[in-house]
């Protein structure tokens, strides 16, 4: 039997004892209609990404019968995707899917209900965001900034994106213009490349023309998607700024606070089942997307280990230029690291030992 079918009848009945006169009032009360608009930062041609903005909506409306809707509007549909959490505390719409990472102009600790260079992964995010005091604080934050953050995607651990040229030792960052996207770009401008925000749709003419010499985006399914391969035959991993990204959903402050109680909850719920169908989408896709990237002549490389160690270094530098200056960074800053210490102790245990041994297992060709 349906569950929500089942509650609703017994409701209907329980009051239909009591006098059937009372009922309707006391459901139209629980479920009002609310229409809302959802801008996206993604093109809709990035079906995953996008996507966990139109699973949020699906599941809201499903849960309510139709009477709590979101309208999802794909990047430059209402404002530029780079522009939609400045649409949400303006108040042109309710709401949007985002990055928190792309506003860091505004300020930088947007990045920490994100991802950070050299930061958590996936697993560890969640658990710190769920458990470790990362909502409350993350949402101190965004809350001045007019702003309601509810998690609703993970892209997972990310790859190191598409190079015009190889990369083979810290020199070859030296004027090097980069499509990156947060923080990372003034950890490598640290080391002398010229990083470039440029919204996803505009990446790939970008490469083309030669405007940029590299760019970053997800990982293998999307990045096929969007054909870097064709104009950038390097591909570098690991995408050592993005060990997970937190995807979000900004609602404006005075639209959160208005907001039912049960609906509040409903679209946190729907956050959270938007976040499991993103991870494990990519997980499932990405495979596939791999090889077929490798067959159609892409260069996988890993960045070399003088370069990763480099970067390390500026993203500690920057991370110290921070906390000396932005308090509202460092409080929350401070709660993830002393986290990030602590997850990776328990993940080298016994998730890395396991990974490991399976993963010789599928070189040697017995998986």
């Amino acid at each position: 039997m349906d569950r929500r079918n089942f509650i609703k009848g017994s409701a209907l009945g329980t009051v239909g004892a009591a006098g059937a006169a009372l009922a309707s009032p006391a459901i139209a009360q629980s479920m009002p209609k609310i229409q809302w608009r959802c801008t996206s930062s993604f093109p809709k041609s990035l079906d995953t990404i996008y996507g966990g903005a139109e699973d949020v909506a699906k599941y809201v409306s499903e849960a309510t019968d139709g009477n709590f809707t979101i309208q999802v509007y794909a990047a430059g549909e209402i404002v530029p995707g780079l522009q939609a959490a400045d649409a949400v505390s303006s108040g042109t719409v309710e709401m949007c899917h985002t990055a928190p990472y792309y506003y860091v102009g505004k300020n930088p600790a947007y990045a920490l209900g994100a991802t950070i260079p050299f930061g958590l992964n996936a697993r560890g995010m969640h658990a710190w965001l769920m458990y470790g005091g990362g909502m409350d604080l993350v949402n101190e934050f965004y809350n001045s900034e007019g702003l309601h953050y509810i998690p609703a995607g993970n892209t997972g651990a990310q790859m190191g994106g598409w190079f015009r040229k190889e990369i083979n030792s810290v020199a070859d960052l030296s004027g090097l213009k980069m499509r990156i996207g947060g923080l990372a770009g003034r950890v490598i401008e640290k080391l002398g490349a010229v990083p470039q925000q440029i919204a996803g749709g505009d990446i790939y003419p970008s490469l083309e023309r030669g405007t940029i010499d590299a760019a970053e985006w997800i990982g293998p399914y999307d990045d096929e998607k969007l054909g870097f391969y064709k104009v950038a035959p390097y591909y570098y991993y690991p995408g050592w700024w993005e060990g997970n990204l937190i995807l979000n959903l900004f609602v404006n402050n005075e639209k959160w606070a208005e907001l039912p109680d049960a609906y509040k909850s409903l679209l946190q719920t729907a956050g959270k089942a938007a976040t499991i169908e993103m991870l494990a989408e990519y997980d499932y896709k990405n495979p596939t997307a791999i090889k077929t990237l490798a067959q159609n002549g892409t260069q996988l490389r890993p960045f070399p280990q003088d370069v990763m160690q480099a970067c390390f270094a500026a993203a500690n530098e920057l991370y110290d230029e921070l906390n000396a200056s932005n308090p509202a960074w460092k409080k929350i800053f401070d709660s993830q690291m002393a986290f990030r210490g602590e997850t990776y102790l328990w993940q080298q245990v016994a998730e890395y030992t396991f990974d490991t041994f399976m993963m010789v297992k599928q070189r040697e060709g017995a998986l």
